[in-house]
Order: structure tokens, then C-alpha cells, then sequence
């Protein structure tokens, strides 16, 4: 029996298991189980509220076990959306990634739109990353890695300018 558990529900040596203390115990030990399932969870890498409820209901763990262990590691700041939708955007950023690429991720990993969108809000502006991205390279090139990266098409065309026009090196 887990410690916390023990001191959770009182027990004691001496105190007769009855209904009501046999209920909280039952509870308290789902609670705990929970907890402990979300923990080894969240070893690997940091979750979304989203998939870390999607992770404990995958093991079985019951809704009111879920609530209490998010509520528990929410509190302790193991579960913060808007913090884990900030560290994620800017990691992003920095491996040279557009803003419509990081949206797009962000939203795949569970993270809901406005902590998305103030994420992106508080990165470099999208123009200088892709200005320093595509520092030295080719026009061709330059303006593939930007697409790939899902730069917007007007960023592309602020940090390269119209490439249908120059000296024989535009697109067309």
C-alpha cells in the first residue's frame, strides 16, 4: 500500500475497515494509480493535457482518477499547455521552422488554437527567421526551403523578393 495512500485515507493498525473507508481507499488507490501512470508518461517528454488524458484512458484509468491526477501534476507544474506550446514553438523556430509548420505541429501534439497562437506570437518575427535561414543560398534554393518550411508565401517573397524578376534567376 503506497504510503501517500496510507496517510490519505488515515489508516491506522487499530481503525476497522468499514464501508465508507473501504470506498475512500478504493479511490485514493485509483488516484494514485493514475498519478503514477501519468508520471512514467510524462518521463520521456512533456504532453499536452489532450494526450496525456489520452495516454491514462488508453491504461484504463478512470475518469475521476484522471481528473485528480491532472489536477495534482497541473498544480505541481508538470501539466502547463501554454508553457509546453511556448518551449515547443521556439525549438521550432530555432531548427528553422515557419510559422504555419509550427501551428500545424502544435496542433498535432494536442495543444489548443489560442495557446498555439500565442505561442507563435511571442517567437522572432517569421521574416528574420527566414531572412537568416536563407542567408548565402541560391534564389531556387532559398525559396524551396522556405516552402518546405512552411514560411508564408508572403514572408518568402518579402526575404527574396520577386523571383520572376532578376538577372535569369527566377522561376519562370
Amino acid at each position: 500500500m503506497p504510503d501517500a495512500v496510507v496517510v490519505r485515507c488515515g489508516l491506522r493498525v487499530d481503525l476497522p475497515l468499514d464501508r465508507p473507508l473501504a470506498r475512500s481507499l478504493a479511490r485514493e488507490l485509483r488516484r494514485e494509480r493514475a498519478v503514477d501512470a501519468a508520471v512514467r508518461s510524462l518521463r520521456a517528454r512533456p504532453l499536452s493535457e489532450r494526450r496525456l488524458r489520452e495516454r491514462l484512458r488508453s491504461r484504463g484509468i478512470r475518469s475521476d482518477a484522471e481528473d485528480a491526477a491532472l489536477a495534482t501534476l497541473s498544480d505541481a507544474g508538470y501539466v502547463d499547455d501554454a508553457e509546453l506550446a511556448r518551449g515547443r514553438a521556439l525549438a521550432l523556430a530555432e531548427r528553422g521552422w515557419g510559422d504555419a509548420a509550427i501551428e500545424a505541429r502544435l496542433e498535432s501534439e494536442g495543444l489548443s488554437a489560442p495557446e498555439v497562437e500565442a505561442a507563435i506570437a511571442c517567437l522572432e518575427p517569421e521574416a528574420d527567421r527566414a531572412e537568416r535561414l536563407v542567408l548565402g543560398l541560391a534564389l531556387r534554393k532559398a525559396w524551396g526551403l522556405l516552402q518546405r518550411r512552411g514560411f508564408d508565401p508572403e514572408t518568402i517573397e518579402s526575404a527574396l523578393g520577386d523571383l520572376d524578376e532578376g538577372e535569369g534567376e527566377g522561376l519562370g
